[in-house]
């Protein structure tokens, strides 16, 4: 077999390597199914027929009729295809299958020398962008969700005159959606950074949230904590920063890289669920650390602060806690991560599959 790149939407298919890639990160196909996509792409357009599959990818092997609808089952799932509407393999009834996207054929390492990410340079910008962006939003989202838990929680105590079960509610949802775009937007554009990398590996996504979970909450803490010195004359304590910021980041990163390899039905619930395992695990992990996440600054914040009527204690009473102890750290800890981590992957995930679809 001749050898060299065949590019169609945003796949690349190195048949030199034997690789199949998507936007630059590897798209896992066992050998016999990599032929198969090899023979249908050099045939685009033309019917390959049942016996040729056999005779060219199974090579004589005796199979059924399912082995090949398995393969081309998982070609499809892997390329984000439907049968109903297929963008890259139409089925001809009783005859075979087709190769109906537009493939444009290179020599090998043609498309690296132009651009060694194998996207035209503007291209490359745009999948940073959106899924970056598509990511704050979703923090964003989990900010509001994790708002209301506290602000409910928060209003549910005595309040001083005045002060009412509403304000205390908007209060914490609008500190809560801020922290949470802030950090959102670093882990986000930091997992998206990974996509400049000439092979995408699982460990630039880590590296890529813990490194935007790291600055952002580096920058929030030390702006936190000088701004209570200077308005109020003392600090609160050790609330939430770069430390916290890096291991939630590298865990939801993990996640958004097991969320973004699949594209098939189901993969938006599998990709959510994934993220959020990731994330809440790590929320989990950080109090019994020493650390602190929103909630368990929010109540440090409170406590330090002169004549602060803020209490979490509410919460604390749910697990048999007189406040807002180490259990309730842990359970609201990998709550607030379950939902950073799984609000960040669904929107990723609607973005790429946006993306894709403009292709």
């Amino acid at each position: 077999m001749t050898t060299g790149n065949y590019r169609f939407e945003r796949f690349v298919l190195d048949s030199g390597d034997r690789q199949l890639r998507r936007d630059d990160a590897p798209v896992e196909l066992n050998s016999r199914y990599l032929d198969a996509l090899i023979l249908l792409v050099r045939a685009q357009g033309k019917l390959v027929s049942k016996d040729r599959f056999l005779d060219e990818v199974w090579r004589g092997v005796p199979v059924t009729d399912e082995a090949l609808t398995q393969c081309i089952k998982t070609l499809r799932r892997q390329l984000g295809d439907d049968a109903a509407r297929p963008r890259f393999i139409e089925t001809v009834p009783k005859h075979g299958y087709r190769f109906v996207a537009e493939v444009e054929a290179e020599e090998p390492g043609e498309a690296r020398a132009a651009d060694p990410g194998g996207q035209a340079a503007p291209d490359r910008w745009r999948p940073f962008v959106l899924l970056g962006g598509a990511g704050t939003v979703g923090a964003g989202a989990a900010g509001v969700l994790g708002g209301l838990f506290y602000g409910f929680a928060g209003a549910t105590q005595p309040l001083e005159p005045g002060m009412g079960a509403t304000s205390v509610l908007m209060v914490l949802l609008v500190v809560t959606i801020v922290v949470a775009l802030a950090g959102g937007a670093g882990v986000a554009f930091g997992i998206a950074a990974s996509g400049f990398a000439a092979a995408r590996h699982w460990a630039w996504s880590v590296i890529g949230g813990a490194a935007g979970g790291l600055v952002v909450g580096a920058i929030v803490k030390l702006l936190g904590l000088d701004g209570f010195r200077l308005l109020l004359g003392q600090s609160p304590g050790d609330i939430t920063g770069a430390g916290e910021g890096a291991l939630l980041g590298g865990a939801v990163g993990l996640g958004c890289w097991v969320a973004l390899r699949g594209t098939g039905p189901g993969s938006l619930r599998r990709g959510v669920a994934a993220a959020a395992l990731a994330g809440g695990g790590a929320g989990i992990l950080i109090p019994l650390l020493g650390g602190r996440l929103l909630g368990g600054s929010l109540d440090m914040l409170a406590r330090h602060v002169p004549n602060s009527r803020l209490r979490l204690d509410p919460i604390g009473s749910l697990f048999g806690e007189p406040g807002f102890g180490p259990i309730s750290q842990i359970v609201t800890g990998g709550m607030e991560g379950a939902l950073f981590g799984g609000c960040i992957a669904g929107a990723m995930i609607l973005a790429r599959r946006n993306l894709e679809s403009d292709g």
